[in-house]
Protein backbone atom coordinates (compact mmCIF):
# COMPACT_ATOMS: atom_id res chain seq x y z
CA UNK A 1 0.00 0.00 0.00
CA UNK A 2 1.29 3.44 -0.92
CA UNK A 3 2.23 5.96 1.77
CA UNK A 4 1.70 9.68 1.04
CA UNK A 5 3.79 12.16 3.03
CA UNK A 6 3.82 15.94 2.77
CA UNK A 7 6.54 18.47 3.51
CA UNK A 8 7.53 21.80 1.97
CA UNK A 9 8.26 21.65 -1.74
CA UNK A 10 11.25 23.93 -2.36
CA UNK A 11 12.65 22.85 -5.72
CA UNK A 12 10.26 21.91 -8.48
CA UNK A 13 10.52 18.74 -10.52
CA UNK A 14 9.64 15.06 -10.25
CA UNK A 15 11.81 12.12 -9.23
CA UNK A 16 11.07 8.39 -9.33
CA UNK A 17 13.79 6.34 -7.65
CA UNK A 18 14.68 4.20 -4.67
CA UNK A 19 15.08 5.68 -1.18
CA UNK A 20 18.61 6.01 0.18
CA UNK A 21 18.69 7.16 3.78
CA UNK A 22 21.66 9.21 4.88
CA UNK A 23 22.47 8.21 8.43
CA UNK A 24 24.71 9.74 11.05
CA UNK A 25 22.93 13.03 11.55
CA UNK A 26 22.89 12.91 15.35
CA UNK A 27 26.25 13.14 17.11
CA UNK A 28 26.81 12.36 20.76
CA UNK A 29 29.75 14.42 21.97
CA UNK A 30 31.33 13.20 25.21
CA UNK A 31 32.28 15.71 27.88
CA UNK A 32 35.08 15.23 30.38
CA UNK A 33 37.76 17.18 32.24
CA UNK A 34 41.36 17.05 31.05
CA UNK A 35 44.43 16.63 33.15
CA UNK A 36 46.73 19.66 33.05
CA UNK A 37 49.30 17.93 30.85
CA UNK A 38 46.60 16.99 28.29
CA UNK A 39 45.35 20.54 27.59
CA UNK A 40 47.89 21.55 24.93
CA UNK A 41 47.74 18.18 23.12
CA UNK A 42 43.95 18.52 23.08
CA UNK A 43 44.23 21.97 21.50
CA UNK A 44 46.59 20.50 18.90
CA UNK A 45 44.06 17.71 18.24
CA UNK A 46 41.34 20.32 17.69
CA UNK A 47 43.45 22.36 15.26
CA UNK A 48 44.33 19.18 13.40
CA UNK A 49 40.61 18.41 12.97
CA UNK A 50 39.94 21.94 11.74
CA UNK A 51 42.74 21.62 9.19
CA UNK A 52 41.41 18.28 7.94
CA UNK A 53 37.91 19.76 7.64
CA UNK A 54 39.35 22.70 5.69
CA UNK A 55 41.15 20.34 3.30
CA UNK A 56 37.95 18.35 2.75
CA UNK A 57 36.03 21.49 1.80
CA UNK A 58 38.77 22.69 -0.53
CA UNK A 59 38.68 19.34 -2.27
CA UNK A 60 34.90 19.60 -2.71
CA UNK A 61 35.33 23.17 -4.00
CA UNK A 62 37.82 22.02 -6.61
CA UNK A 63 35.39 19.38 -7.88
CA UNK A 64 32.57 21.81 -8.73
CA UNK A 65 32.09 21.60 -12.51
CA UNK A 66 32.67 24.67 -14.69
CA UNK A 67 29.38 26.41 -15.45
CA UNK A 68 27.75 25.53 -12.13
CA UNK A 69 25.73 28.47 -10.70
CA UNK A 70 27.88 30.77 -8.56
CA UNK A 71 25.87 30.37 -5.37
CA UNK A 72 26.80 26.67 -5.25
CA UNK A 73 30.47 27.42 -4.70
CA UNK A 74 29.56 30.35 -2.47
CA UNK A 75 28.26 28.00 0.23
CA UNK A 76 31.59 26.18 0.35
CA UNK A 77 33.47 29.49 0.39
CA UNK A 78 31.32 30.60 3.32
CA UNK A 79 32.14 27.41 5.23
CA UNK A 80 35.84 27.84 4.51
CA UNK A 81 35.69 31.37 5.92
CA UNK A 82 33.91 30.09 9.00
CA UNK A 83 36.77 27.68 9.65
CA UNK A 84 38.83 30.79 10.48
CA UNK A 85 36.11 32.56 12.46
CA UNK A 86 37.31 33.29 15.97
CA UNK A 87 33.77 32.71 17.26
CA UNK A 88 34.36 29.05 16.44
CA UNK A 89 38.09 28.38 16.65
CA UNK A 90 39.36 30.82 19.28
CA UNK A 91 36.28 30.39 21.46
CA UNK A 92 36.73 26.61 21.40
CA UNK A 93 40.43 26.80 22.22
CA UNK A 94 39.67 29.20 25.08
CA UNK A 95 37.19 26.73 26.58
CA UNK A 96 39.70 23.90 26.31
CA UNK A 97 42.39 25.99 27.98
CA UNK A 98 40.32 27.75 30.67
CA UNK A 99 37.87 24.99 31.60
CA UNK A 100 40.05 22.01 30.65
CA UNK A 101 37.22 20.68 28.48
CA UNK A 102 37.79 18.03 25.84
CA UNK A 103 37.67 19.36 22.26
CA UNK A 104 34.29 17.80 21.39
CA UNK A 105 32.52 19.37 24.36
CA UNK A 106 34.23 22.74 23.88
CA UNK A 107 33.27 22.83 20.19
CA UNK A 108 29.68 21.93 21.01
CA UNK A 109 29.44 24.82 23.48
CA UNK A 110 30.94 27.27 20.97
CA UNK A 111 28.48 26.06 18.36
CA UNK A 112 25.49 26.45 20.67
CA UNK A 113 26.51 29.99 21.64
CA UNK A 114 26.96 31.06 18.02
CA UNK A 115 23.73 29.50 16.73
CA UNK A 116 21.87 31.28 19.53
CA UNK A 117 23.15 34.59 18.13
CA UNK A 118 21.99 33.70 14.61
CA UNK A 119 18.56 32.69 15.92
CA UNK A 120 18.10 36.24 17.23
CA UNK A 121 18.77 37.84 13.84
CA UNK A 122 15.94 39.78 12.29
CA UNK A 123 16.52 38.93 8.62
CA UNK A 124 14.96 35.54 7.85
CA UNK A 125 17.48 34.72 5.11
CA UNK A 126 20.46 35.40 7.37
CA UNK A 127 18.82 33.68 10.35
CA UNK A 128 18.82 30.41 8.44
CA UNK A 129 22.59 30.72 8.15
CA UNK A 130 22.81 29.17 11.58
CA UNK A 131 22.67 25.97 9.51
CA UNK A 132 26.13 26.86 8.19
CA UNK A 133 27.48 27.15 11.74
CA UNK A 134 26.03 23.74 12.59
CA UNK A 135 27.42 22.17 9.42
CA UNK A 136 30.92 23.57 9.89
CA UNK A 137 31.02 22.50 13.54
CA UNK A 138 29.45 19.17 12.66
CA UNK A 139 32.16 18.44 10.10
CA UNK A 140 34.91 19.19 12.64
CA UNK A 141 33.08 17.20 15.32
CA UNK A 142 32.80 14.12 13.09
CA UNK A 143 36.53 14.23 12.50
CA UNK A 144 37.19 14.50 16.23
CA UNK A 145 34.83 11.58 16.88
CA UNK A 146 36.20 9.56 13.95
CA UNK A 147 32.63 9.11 12.68
CA UNK A 148 32.61 10.88 9.35
CA UNK A 149 29.35 10.37 7.45
CA UNK A 150 29.55 8.06 4.45
CA UNK A 151 27.61 9.13 1.38
CA UNK A 152 25.61 6.58 -0.62
CA UNK A 153 27.50 4.95 -3.46
CA UNK A 154 26.14 5.37 -6.96
CA UNK A 155 24.64 2.16 -8.29
CA UNK A 156 24.34 0.79 -11.80
CA UNK A 157 21.46 3.08 -12.78
CA UNK A 158 21.70 6.65 -14.04
CA UNK A 159 20.78 8.17 -10.66
CA UNK A 160 21.95 7.74 -7.07
CA UNK A 161 18.41 7.70 -5.68
CA UNK A 162 16.23 9.85 -3.45
CA UNK A 163 18.40 10.98 -0.54
CA UNK A 164 16.51 11.14 2.77
CA UNK A 165 18.29 12.77 5.73
CA UNK A 166 17.77 14.90 8.80
CA UNK A 167 19.72 17.62 7.00
CA UNK A 168 22.39 17.75 4.30
CA UNK A 169 25.49 19.93 4.23
CA UNK A 170 26.29 22.02 1.14
CA UNK A 171 29.43 19.94 0.57
CA UNK A 172 27.42 16.71 0.62
CA UNK A 173 24.83 18.22 -1.74
CA UNK A 174 27.55 19.09 -4.25
CA UNK A 175 29.11 15.62 -4.04
CA UNK A 176 25.71 13.94 -4.36
CA UNK A 177 24.78 16.15 -7.31
CA UNK A 178 27.86 14.84 -9.12
CA UNK A 179 26.41 11.34 -8.64
CA UNK A 180 23.17 12.46 -10.36
CA UNK A 181 21.06 12.28 -7.22
CA UNK A 182 17.37 12.06 -8.12
CA UNK A 183 15.99 14.21 -5.28
CA UNK A 184 16.61 15.47 -1.74
CA UNK A 185 14.23 15.03 1.21
CA UNK A 186 15.14 16.44 4.62
CA UNK A 187 13.36 16.38 7.95
CA UNK A 188 14.28 19.98 8.77
CA UNK A 189 14.63 23.25 6.90
CA UNK A 190 12.47 25.73 5.04
CA UNK A 191 12.35 27.55 1.68
CA UNK A 192 15.45 29.58 2.59
CA UNK A 193 17.53 26.68 3.94
CA UNK A 194 20.79 25.75 2.26
CA UNK A 195 19.22 22.55 0.91
CA UNK A 196 16.42 24.53 -0.73
CA UNK A 197 18.71 27.14 -2.27
CA UNK A 198 21.25 24.66 -3.62
CA UNK A 199 18.61 22.24 -4.91
CA UNK A 200 16.96 25.08 -6.85
CA UNK A 201 20.31 26.21 -8.23
CA UNK A 202 21.17 22.68 -9.34
CA UNK A 203 17.68 21.91 -10.66
CA UNK A 204 17.16 18.93 -8.33
CA UNK A 205 13.65 18.23 -6.91
CA UNK A 206 13.59 18.72 -3.14
CA UNK A 207 11.28 18.57 -0.14
CA UNK A 208 12.24 19.95 3.29
CA UNK A 209 10.51 19.92 6.67
CA UNK A 210 9.22 16.36 6.22
CA UNK A 211 9.38 15.33 9.85
CA UNK A 212 10.25 11.72 10.80
CA UNK A 213 10.97 10.86 7.16
CA UNK A 214 13.77 8.48 8.12
CA UNK A 215 11.49 6.59 10.50
CA UNK A 216 8.60 6.33 8.07
CA UNK A 217 10.55 5.35 4.96
CA UNK A 218 12.52 2.19 4.20
CA UNK A 219 15.88 2.00 2.49
CA UNK A 220 15.66 0.85 -1.16
CA UNK A 221 11.88 1.17 -1.47
CA UNK A 222 10.60 2.96 -4.55
CA UNK A 223 9.24 6.46 -4.09
CA UNK A 224 8.08 9.51 -6.03
CA UNK A 225 9.06 13.07 -5.10
CA UNK A 226 6.97 16.03 -6.26
CA UNK A 227 9.21 19.00 -5.50
CA UNK A 228 6.55 21.61 -6.25
CA UNK A 229 3.68 20.31 -4.11
CA UNK A 230 5.97 18.84 -1.45
CA UNK A 231 4.55 15.31 -1.78
CA UNK A 232 6.44 12.06 -1.35
CA UNK A 233 4.70 8.84 -2.36
CA UNK A 234 6.35 5.70 -1.01
CA UNK A 235 5.71 2.34 -2.66
CA UNK A 236 3.63 3.88 -5.48
CA UNK A 237 1.34 1.71 -7.60
CA UNK A 238 1.98 1.28 -11.37
CA UNK A 239 -0.70 3.79 -12.38
CA UNK A 240 0.82 6.51 -10.17
CA UNK A 241 4.31 5.80 -11.53
CA UNK A 242 2.99 6.03 -15.09
CA UNK A 243 1.30 9.36 -14.35
CA UNK A 244 4.48 10.83 -12.94
CA UNK A 245 6.58 9.46 -15.81
CA UNK A 246 4.30 11.45 -18.10
CA UNK A 247 4.82 14.55 -15.94
CA UNK A 248 8.59 14.09 -16.15
CA UNK A 249 8.44 13.89 -19.93
CA UNK A 250 6.25 16.98 -20.17
CA UNK A 251 8.59 18.90 -17.86
CA UNK A 252 11.66 17.91 -19.92
CA UNK A 253 9.97 19.13 -23.11
CA UNK A 254 8.95 22.36 -21.40
CA UNK A 255 12.49 23.09 -20.19
CA UNK A 256 13.91 22.37 -23.64
CA UNK A 257 11.53 24.97 -25.05
CA UNK A 258 12.66 27.59 -22.53
CA UNK A 259 16.21 27.64 -23.90
CA UNK A 260 14.88 29.08 -27.16
CA UNK A 261 13.72 32.20 -25.29
CA UNK A 262 17.17 33.38 -24.16
CA UNK A 263 17.47 36.10 -26.75
CA UNK A 264 13.81 37.05 -26.86
CA UNK A 265 12.32 40.13 -25.13
CA UNK A 266 9.82 39.79 -22.28
CA UNK A 267 6.86 41.21 -24.20
CA UNK A 268 3.40 39.92 -23.37
CA UNK A 269 1.00 38.40 -25.89
CA UNK A 270 -0.75 41.76 -26.17
CA UNK A 271 2.38 43.90 -26.39
CA UNK A 272 3.15 44.95 -22.79
CA UNK A 273 6.92 45.27 -22.25
CA UNK A 274 8.28 43.77 -19.04
CA UNK A 275 11.79 43.74 -17.60
CA UNK A 276 13.36 40.67 -16.01
CA UNK A 277 16.25 41.19 -13.60
CA UNK A 278 18.28 38.93 -11.32
CA UNK A 279 18.99 38.78 -7.60
CA UNK A 280 22.71 38.10 -7.11
CA UNK A 281 25.36 38.00 -4.41
CA UNK A 282 28.63 37.81 -6.35
CA UNK A 283 30.23 38.44 -9.74
CA UNK A 284 29.86 34.80 -10.81
CA UNK A 285 26.09 35.11 -10.45
CA UNK A 286 26.09 38.01 -12.93
CA UNK A 287 27.40 35.77 -15.70
CA UNK A 288 24.67 33.21 -14.99
CA UNK A 289 22.05 35.96 -14.98
CA UNK A 290 23.19 37.23 -18.38
CA UNK A 291 23.29 33.69 -19.78
CA UNK A 292 19.67 33.20 -18.74
CA UNK A 293 18.53 36.41 -20.37
CA UNK A 294 18.30 38.76 -17.39
CA UNK A 295 18.44 42.42 -18.42
CA UNK A 296 20.31 43.54 -15.30
CA UNK A 297 20.39 43.09 -11.53
CA UNK A 298 17.40 44.05 -9.42
CA UNK A 299 18.99 43.18 -6.06
CA UNK A 300 22.62 42.90 -5.05
CA UNK A 301 22.95 42.16 -1.33
CA UNK A 302 25.93 43.74 0.45
CA UNK A 303 25.61 42.07 3.88
CA UNK A 304 28.04 39.30 3.05
CA UNK A 305 30.91 41.77 2.97
CA UNK A 306 30.30 42.25 6.70
CA UNK A 307 29.79 38.64 7.78
CA UNK A 308 32.37 36.14 9.12
CA UNK A 309 35.10 38.69 9.78
CA UNK A 310 36.74 40.32 12.79
CA UNK A 311 36.45 43.92 11.63
CA UNK A 312 34.25 46.08 9.43
CA UNK A 313 35.17 46.17 5.73
CA UNK A 314 37.13 49.26 4.74
CA UNK A 315 36.05 51.72 2.07
CA UNK A 316 38.65 50.30 -0.33
CA UNK A 317 37.50 46.72 0.24
CA UNK A 318 33.95 47.72 -0.47
CA UNK A 319 34.90 49.82 -3.48
CA UNK A 320 36.78 46.88 -5.01
CA UNK A 321 33.80 44.57 -4.46
CA UNK A 322 31.24 47.01 -5.85
CA UNK A 323 33.38 48.08 -8.80
CA UNK A 324 34.01 44.47 -9.81
CA UNK A 325 30.32 43.59 -9.78
CA UNK A 326 29.11 46.82 -11.45
CA UNK A 327 31.64 46.49 -14.26
CA UNK A 328 30.55 42.96 -15.23
CA UNK A 329 26.77 43.47 -15.06
CA UNK A 330 25.21 44.16 -18.43
CA UNK A 331 22.38 46.57 -17.79
CA UNK A 332 21.30 48.37 -14.61
CA UNK A 333 22.24 47.11 -11.15
CA UNK A 334 20.38 47.92 -7.94
CA UNK A 335 22.59 47.67 -4.86
CA UNK A 336 20.90 47.45 -1.48
CA UNK A 337 22.69 49.19 1.35
CA UNK A 338 23.58 47.34 4.53
CA UNK A 339 20.63 45.31 5.83
CA UNK A 340 22.02 44.05 9.12
CA UNK A 341 20.77 44.64 12.65
CA UNK A 342 22.41 45.71 15.88
CA UNK A 343 22.02 42.12 17.08
CA UNK A 344 24.40 40.80 14.39
CA UNK A 345 27.71 41.44 16.11
CA UNK A 346 29.17 38.04 15.25
CA UNK A 347 31.58 39.55 12.79
CA UNK A 348 32.34 43.23 13.18
CA UNK A 349 34.01 43.35 16.55
CA UNK A 350 31.93 46.37 17.47
CA UNK A 351 30.63 46.83 20.98
CA UNK A 352 27.55 44.87 21.83
CA UNK A 353 24.54 46.07 23.68
CA UNK A 354 21.84 43.90 25.18
CA UNK A 355 20.12 41.52 22.74
CA UNK A 356 16.77 43.05 21.71
CA UNK A 357 13.63 41.16 22.64
CA UNK A 358 12.39 41.33 19.06
CA UNK A 359 15.27 42.12 16.69
CA UNK A 360 13.01 42.03 13.62
CA UNK A 361 11.40 45.20 15.00
CA UNK A 362 14.57 46.72 16.38
CA UNK A 363 17.64 48.65 15.27
CA UNK A 364 18.36 47.26 11.82
CA UNK A 365 18.91 48.17 8.16
CA UNK A 366 18.43 51.90 7.47
CA UNK A 367 17.71 52.55 11.16
CA UNK A 368 21.14 51.26 12.13
CA UNK A 369 22.80 53.18 9.29
CA UNK A 370 21.21 56.46 10.37
CA UNK A 371 22.13 55.89 14.00
CA UNK A 372 25.73 55.08 13.07
CA UNK A 373 26.30 57.46 10.13
CA UNK A 374 30.01 56.72 9.78
CA UNK A 375 29.17 53.07 9.06
CA UNK A 376 26.75 54.28 6.37
CA UNK A 377 29.12 56.95 5.01
CA UNK A 378 31.85 54.40 4.39
CA UNK A 379 29.52 52.22 2.37
CA UNK A 380 28.02 55.15 0.45
CA UNK A 381 31.47 56.52 -0.43
CA UNK A 382 32.45 53.12 -1.84
CA UNK A 383 29.17 52.82 -3.75
CA UNK A 384 29.35 56.27 -5.31
CA UNK A 385 32.99 55.80 -6.29
CA UNK A 386 32.05 52.50 -7.99
CA UNK A 387 29.10 54.09 -9.79
CA UNK A 388 31.28 55.27 -12.68
CA UNK A 389 31.83 51.65 -13.77
CA UNK A 390 28.23 51.01 -14.83
CA UNK A 391 24.55 51.84 -14.44
CA UNK A 392 24.05 51.73 -10.65
CA UNK A 393 21.16 52.69 -8.42
CA UNK A 394 21.07 52.54 -4.63
CA UNK A 395 18.22 50.96 -2.68
CA UNK A 396 17.53 51.71 1.00
CA UNK A 397 16.10 48.78 3.02
CA UNK A 398 13.35 48.85 5.65
CA UNK A 399 12.22 52.40 4.97
CA UNK A 400 9.09 53.13 7.00
CA UNK A 401 8.71 56.91 6.66
CA UNK A 402 9.51 59.85 4.39
CA UNK A 403 11.62 61.35 7.19
CA UNK A 404 13.96 58.32 7.19
CA UNK A 405 14.30 58.46 3.45
CA UNK A 406 15.07 62.19 3.48
CA UNK A 407 17.71 61.72 6.20
CA UNK A 408 19.44 59.02 4.18
CA UNK A 409 19.19 61.05 0.98
CA UNK A 410 20.73 64.09 2.68
CA UNK A 411 23.64 61.97 3.91
CA UNK A 412 24.15 60.49 0.43
CA UNK A 413 24.12 63.98 -1.12
CA UNK A 414 26.64 65.20 1.45
CA UNK A 415 28.95 62.25 0.71
CA UNK A 416 28.64 62.92 -3.02
CA UNK A 417 29.62 66.57 -2.53
CA UNK A 418 32.65 65.53 -0.48
CA UNK A 419 33.83 63.02 -3.08
CA UNK A 420 33.55 65.60 -5.86
CA UNK A 421 35.57 68.08 -3.81
CA UNK A 422 38.24 65.40 -3.41
CA UNK A 423 38.38 65.03 -7.20
CA UNK A 424 36.73 61.65 -7.61
CA UNK A 425 34.94 60.80 -10.85
CA UNK A 426 31.36 59.68 -10.16
CA UNK A 427 28.40 58.70 -12.31
CA UNK A 428 26.39 61.80 -13.15
CA UNK A 429 23.14 60.24 -11.91
CA UNK A 430 22.76 57.53 -9.25
CA UNK A 431 19.04 57.07 -8.49
CA UNK A 432 18.16 56.32 -4.86
CA UNK A 433 15.04 54.27 -4.19
CA UNK A 434 13.16 52.61 -1.34
CA UNK A 435 12.64 48.94 -0.63
CA UNK A 436 8.99 48.43 0.28
CA UNK A 437 9.02 45.68 2.88
CA UNK A 438 7.20 47.29 5.81
CA UNK A 439 3.40 47.74 5.66
CA UNK A 440 3.81 51.40 6.68
CA UNK A 441 5.95 52.02 3.58
CA UNK A 442 3.35 50.46 1.28
CA UNK A 443 0.56 52.52 2.83
CA UNK A 444 2.69 55.68 2.62
CA UNK A 445 3.95 54.85 -0.89
CA UNK A 446 2.27 57.93 -2.50
CA UNK A 447 4.20 60.14 -0.04
CA UNK A 448 7.50 58.26 -0.44
CA UNK A 449 7.16 58.49 -4.23
CA UNK A 450 7.67 62.26 -3.96
CA UNK A 451 11.33 61.63 -3.06
CA UNK A 452 12.21 58.08 -4.11
CA UNK A 453 13.37 57.54 -7.70
CA UNK A 454 12.10 53.95 -7.69
CA UNK A 455 10.46 51.31 -5.51
CA UNK A 456 11.33 47.64 -5.11
CA UNK A 457 8.86 45.43 -3.25
CA UNK A 458 10.52 42.94 -0.91
CA UNK A 459 7.71 40.44 -0.53
CA UNK A 460 9.58 38.12 1.85
CA UNK A 461 9.52 40.63 4.71
CA UNK A 462 6.38 42.44 3.59
CA UNK A 463 4.37 39.24 3.95
CA UNK A 464 5.75 38.24 7.33
CA UNK A 465 5.40 41.75 8.76
CA UNK A 466 1.86 42.08 7.42
CA UNK A 467 0.74 38.70 8.77
CA UNK A 468 2.82 38.88 11.97
CA UNK A 469 4.48 35.50 11.43
CA UNK A 470 8.07 34.30 11.28
CA UNK A 471 8.40 32.42 8.01
CA UNK A 472 11.36 30.34 9.20
CA UNK A 473 9.54 29.22 12.35
CA UNK A 474 8.23 25.70 11.72
CA UNK A 475 5.41 26.28 14.20
CA UNK A 476 3.78 29.16 12.29
CA UNK A 477 5.20 29.23 8.75
CA UNK A 478 2.03 27.55 7.45
CA UNK A 479 0.44 31.01 7.89
CA UNK A 480 2.88 32.55 5.39
CA UNK A 481 0.49 33.37 2.54
CA UNK A 482 1.47 35.58 -0.42
CA UNK A 483 -2.18 35.52 -1.55
CA UNK A 484 -3.60 36.97 1.65
CA UNK A 485 -5.92 39.87 0.68
CA UNK A 486 -3.97 42.29 2.89
CA UNK A 487 -0.70 41.41 1.17
CA UNK A 488 -2.20 41.78 -2.31
CA UNK A 489 -3.66 45.17 -1.44
CA UNK A 490 -0.32 46.45 -0.14
CA UNK A 491 1.38 45.31 -3.34
CA UNK A 492 -1.30 47.00 -5.43
CA UNK A 493 -1.04 50.22 -3.42
CA UNK A 494 2.70 50.35 -4.02
CA UNK A 495 2.44 49.69 -7.75
CA UNK A 496 -0.37 52.27 -8.13
CA UNK A 497 1.66 54.88 -6.23
CA UNK A 498 4.63 54.32 -8.51
CA UNK A 499 2.51 54.58 -11.66
CA UNK A 500 0.89 57.82 -10.46
CA UNK A 501 4.29 59.33 -9.60
CA UNK A 502 5.92 58.10 -12.80
CA UNK A 503 8.62 56.04 -11.07
CA UNK A 504 9.57 52.39 -11.75
CA UNK A 505 8.28 49.69 -9.38
CA UNK A 506 10.05 46.33 -9.25
CA UNK A 507 9.60 43.25 -7.07
CA UNK A 508 12.66 41.44 -5.73
CA UNK A 509 11.15 38.98 -3.25
CA UNK A 510 10.64 35.24 -3.77
CA UNK A 511 7.16 35.92 -5.12
CA UNK A 512 8.62 37.59 -8.22
CA UNK A 513 10.36 34.41 -9.33
CA UNK A 514 7.54 32.00 -8.55
CA UNK A 515 5.56 31.03 -11.68
CA UNK A 516 2.43 30.51 -9.56
CA UNK A 517 2.12 34.26 -9.07
CA UNK A 518 3.33 35.73 -12.37
CA UNK A 519 -0.06 36.24 -14.02
CA UNK A 520 -1.48 37.67 -10.80
CA UNK A 521 1.40 40.15 -10.52
CA UNK A 522 0.99 41.14 -14.15
CA UNK A 523 -2.69 41.77 -13.40
CA UNK A 524 -1.71 43.97 -10.46
CA UNK A 525 0.34 46.08 -12.86
CA UNK A 526 3.86 44.82 -12.15
CA UNK A 527 6.19 44.96 -15.16
CA UNK A 528 9.61 44.63 -13.49
CA UNK A 529 10.51 41.31 -11.86
CA UNK A 530 13.80 40.46 -10.11
CA UNK A 531 14.54 36.84 -9.21
CA UNK A 532 17.08 34.04 -8.98
CA UNK A 533 18.80 33.75 -12.38
CA UNK A 534 17.55 30.18 -12.82
CA UNK A 535 13.92 31.37 -12.90
CA UNK A 536 14.25 34.07 -15.57
CA UNK A 537 13.38 31.98 -18.62
CA UNK A 538 10.30 30.39 -17.09
CA UNK A 539 8.90 33.75 -15.98
CA UNK A 540 9.64 35.11 -19.47
CA UNK A 541 7.69 32.24 -21.03
CA UNK A 542 4.63 33.02 -18.89
CA UNK A 543 4.82 36.74 -19.68
CA UNK A 544 5.10 36.15 -23.43
CA UNK A 545 1.95 34.00 -23.36
CA UNK A 546 -0.01 36.34 -21.07
CA UNK A 547 -2.84 38.69 -22.11
CA UNK A 548 -1.78 41.41 -19.66
CA UNK A 549 -4.58 43.89 -20.31
CA UNK A 550 -7.20 41.18 -19.83
CA UNK A 551 -5.45 40.06 -16.63
CA UNK A 552 -5.56 43.61 -15.30
CA UNK A 553 -9.32 43.81 -15.86
CA UNK A 554 -9.84 40.49 -14.09
CA UNK A 555 -7.57 41.42 -11.17
CA UNK A 556 -9.39 44.72 -10.66
CA UNK A 557 -12.57 42.70 -10.12
CA UNK A 558 -10.67 40.38 -7.79
CA UNK A 559 -9.34 43.24 -5.67
CA UNK A 560 -12.78 44.75 -4.98
CA UNK A 561 -14.22 41.43 -3.84
CA UNK A 562 -15.08 41.10 -0.16
CA UNK A 563 -15.60 37.34 -0.30
CA UNK A 564 -12.44 35.32 0.43
CA UNK A 565 -13.79 32.26 -1.37
CA UNK A 566 -14.59 34.32 -4.45
CA UNK A 567 -11.11 35.89 -4.38
CA UNK A 568 -9.50 32.46 -4.26
CA UNK A 569 -11.60 31.27 -7.19
CA UNK A 570 -10.74 34.38 -9.20
CA UNK A 571 -7.02 33.95 -8.48
CA UNK A 572 -7.17 30.30 -9.55
CA UNK A 573 -8.98 31.38 -12.72
CA UNK A 574 -6.14 33.68 -13.80
CA UNK A 575 -4.18 30.67 -15.06
CA UNK A 576 -7.07 29.52 -17.24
Amino acid sequence: MSLWLSGIGVSRGFAIARIQKLHGGDLEAPEYTLEDDRVEPEIARFYSAVQRAREQLRQVRSQIPVGTPGDVGAFIDTHLLMMDDRSITEATVQLIRDQKLNAEAALRRSRDALTAVFEQMDDAYLRTRKDDVEHVCGRILRILLKSERQLPVKGDGPETGIIVADDITPADIILLAQQNVAAFVTEYGGPLSHTAILARSLGIPAIVGLRDARKLLRDSEWAIVDGELGHLIADPDPDTIAAYRAKQAAQAAYRAGLVKLKGEPAISHDGVRCHLLANIEMAADAAEATANGAEGVGLYRTEFLYMNRKSLPTEEEQYDAYASIVSVVKGPITIRTLDLGADKQVDSGRSQGPTPNNPALGLRAIRLCLKEPELFRTQVRALLRASRHGHMQIMLPMISSLQEFRQALALIDDVRDGLLREGHTLAQDVPVGAMIEVPAAAIAAPILARQARFFSIGTNDLIQYTLAIDRVDDEVNYLYDPLHPAVLRLIQMTIDAGVQAGIPVAMCGEMAGDPKYTRLLLGLGLTEFSMHPANVLEIKRIIRDAPVNDLRRRVRRLMVSTDIQEMQELIAGLDA
